[in-house]
């Protein structure tokens, strides 16, 4: 028997940050590769309530089929929670927010289409975006993301820009208010709808950012949020929010892809959050990050000084953003530094084009302030090999 692909399965490429993970299971490595939250901040005692509660009050209902736009009382907290005028109608549940990006590239990308992203970008949205065959374009960016400028060169003809305004994958970098004023200005004039993605909003440490590009723009502009980094990743729940001119559409693929998302997963849910329970528990995990966060930057100035690696100071979100000396190869130093009991994501696997490959993602979120000194030594001992040669 023979299989022929379509054109588009060519298109697809396994995950980099998945492929690292394998090589993190090794015992002994300490992980600053996954972007995943710290298993520490899961609220399990809330969640094995709320399934007893949902079982027995409503069991049939939440093991049945369900509507595809989900959950009413899920989507009525989605609309409240928002800073700006939301209807439930324009919620929609999703399986995880990366289901929302595939949901996106499946109703406005055609092949050829020009889509625009920031220099680097998540890149599990380029996966999402590429088997749909668009030319993706990156727009320059600096420590405060889009340079509009940039961007007002490359908006013609594109069909949206996708962007993470808060605490941004993998960089950690933040837009700042005039930077988010600016580029919704330049986006409206343009006629550029945006994908504004905002897994990470929830999670800052001294103060909340400036308001989303959405709530300034919302009928120009699609919103994906999740429930990953505030409740936890396994129960693969996020949500769009879209204007009433585009829903239809991203509701019709999603019935297409899964009829709905997880209805019992939906319940509890909904169940834990009925009495304010993320006013208590996200606090928890901001200062949690907030302390692991310091914890790798006092690391790096330690053990970095004198190397001539550059990184960022990130204000919330489980990332920061380095640089290696001039002359070493992110790639080439990951084997390195694993065989040192330390694992990094290289940088270059965030670029849609032109990518930087002295740049690198490290996440502080999972390891313990004990494995993060041990790793950043481990790490450091690695890049001065490679600049000794």
């Amino acid at each position: 028997m023979t299989w022929t692909l379509a054109q588009r399965a060519h298109k697809m490429n396994p995950s980099v940050i998945r492929e690292i993970l394998k090589v993190t299971e090794k015992p002994g490595i300490i992980s600053f590769a996954g972007g995943l939250p710290s298993p520490k901040t899961f609220p399990v005692d809330a969640f094995a309530q709320a399934c007893e509660t949902v079982l027995r009050t409503d069991g049939r209902a939440a093991l049945q089929y369900a509507a595809s736009e989900g959950y009413r009382p899920l989507c009525e907290w989605v609309a409240r929670q928002l800073p700006w005028d939301v209807s439930p109608e324009q919620v929609l549940i999703t399986t995880g927010s990366q289901q929302g990006l595939d949901l996106v590239a499946k109703v406005l990308i055609d092949e050829g289409s020009t889509v625009l992203v920031e220099t680097p970008t998540y890149l599990g949205a380029l996966q999402a975006f590429t088997p749909m065959e668009p030319t993706i374009v990156s727009v320059d960016s600096d420590a405060e993301g889009i340079v509009v400028d940039d961007l007002v060169k490359k908006a013609p003809g594109a069909r949206f820009l996708y962007v993470l305004p808060n605490f941004q994958n993998p960089t950690g970098r933040s837009m700042s208010e005039a930077r988010r004023q600016a580029l919704v200005d330049a986006a409206q004039a343009a006629g550029l709808p945006i994908v504004e993605d905002n897994p990470y909003g929830d999670l800052w440490f001294d103060q909340p950012p400036p308001k989303p590009l959405t709530a300034r723009c919302p009928e120009g502009c699609i919103y994906l949020g999740s429930f990953s980094k505030v409740l936890a990743p396994g129960l693969r729940l996020g949500y769009v929010v879209a204007p009433p001119a585009i829903m239809p559409k991203l509701l019709q693929a999603k019935q297409a892809a899964d009829l709905h998302s997880p209805s019992f997963n939906q319940r509890m849910v909904a169940e834990v959050l009925k009495d304010g329970f993320l006013d208590r528990h996200v606090p928890t995990i901001r200062a949690l990050y907030k302390r692991q966060c310091q914890a790798m930057l006092d690391a790096l100035k330690q053990e970095m000084a004198g190397l001539d690696v550059q990184w960022n100071s990130p204000d919330g979100g489980m990332f920061l953003w380095a640089r290696l000396p001039a002359g070493v190869d992110a790639i080439a130093l990951l084997p390195k530094a694993v065989d040192k009991g330390v694992a990094f994501v290289p940088g270059a696997a965030f670029y849609a084009d032109d990518a930087d490959p002295r740049t690198l993602r490290l996440s502080f979120v999972t390891a313990s302030e004990e494995q993060i000194r041990i790793g950043i030594k481990a790490l450091a001992d690695a890049v001065r090999e490679a600049v000794q040669g």
